[in-house]
């Protein structure tokens, strides 16, 4: 996972959405939704300003989001990382939960990858020997 220079000053809401790959659009809801761990600090302006801290959280809240986690799951499991110490086994049970879905997802996409590499030896094979006979043929 890559992390943020710690000596890096605070960063504006456009820097951030590059850093994380998120859309300005998209950090805004991550806000709204409590999502992050911890308050956005903003200038006397009123402007965002994301710490190293809150870009790294930001990393990990998008592979989670990536992997499949439910938007509920993400919320409850910042909520508690929010609230700080004490309720790491809860945590453990949201990481562990989600470990085990992503997991039986490769393996669901491993055996659709082996069905259609097998499909795709098929058409090679008739192809290579300039037969179309074989494969299906919906009007046959």
């Amino acid at each position: 996972m890559a992390t943020v220079d710690t000596s890096a000053e605070p960063l504006g809401i456009g820097e951030a959405a590059e850093r994380t790959g998120l859309s300005v659009h998209a950090l805004r809801f991550y806000e709204r939704e409590g999502l992050l761990v911890g308050p956005v600090r903003r200038t006397a302006g009123g402007r965002r300003r994301y710490t190293t801290a809150d870009i790294d959280w930001l990393l990990i809240c998008v592979r989670l989001r990536e992997s499949g986690m439910p938007l509920a799951d993400l919320k409850r499991f910042a909520d508690l990382v929010r609230h700080g110490p004490g309720n790491e086994a809860e945590r453990l049970q949201i990481l562990d939960l989600h470990q085990r879905r992503v997991e039986a997802q490769i393996r669901a996409l491993e055996e659709s990858r082996a069905v259609i590499a097998w499909k795709v030896g098929v058409y090679a094979e008739h192809l290579a020997r300039g037969e179309a006979g074989g494969l299906w043929d919906p009007t046959g």
